[in-house]
């Protein structure tokens, strides 16, 4: 299985625009640029690739965490995954420095140990987790 996205730059770093396709057509010439990768959090003008590897992780983790738990025999009502990327200042450039994971779960007739148990395994056995395995990635992980 491939999945593509394609990416669109015009311009310098700075002052360039860009466009990100995806086949799925979930990214439909979606802006991004420097203004919306360092100086605009609201989203409104576009998004940038901290965001999209935090959607990325998000969404992963909480379909791995769904699978843990089911294989334990509990069915979640709801995961609610938070995930943020953290973009730093680094010696020459930028560096995405670490990804803290922070999850909610439903989840009827489970223990908070049992819960911090599966979603520590899910964090290890989840796809984006692996391929992100050179970052530092916290978890935190409670039930509602």
């Amino acid at each position: 299985m491939k999945r593509r996205s394609t990416a669109i730059w015009q311009g310098n770093g700075l002052e360039g625009k860009g466009l990100l396709t995806s086949t799925s057509g979930v990214l439909n010439n979606t802006p991004y640029s420097f203004t919306t990768r360092f100086k605009n959090e609201d989203g409104i003008a576009g998004t940038n690739p901290e965001e999209l590897i935090a959607a990325a992780h998000s969404g992963c983790y909480a379909m791995a965490l769904s699978f843990a738990l089911s294989g334990a025999g509990f069915v979640p009502v709801e995961l609610k995954v938070d995930a943020a990327v953290n973009l730093e200042q680094a010696a020459v450039g930028f560096a995405i420095t670490g990804v803290h994971l922070n999850v909610i779960g439903d989840v009827p007739g489970i223990t908070a140990e049992k819960f911090q148990e599966l979603a520590d395994l899910a964090k290890i056995n989840c796809p984006v987790s692996q391929a992100l395995k050179a970052l530092p990635i916290t978890l935190e992980a409670k039930l509602k």
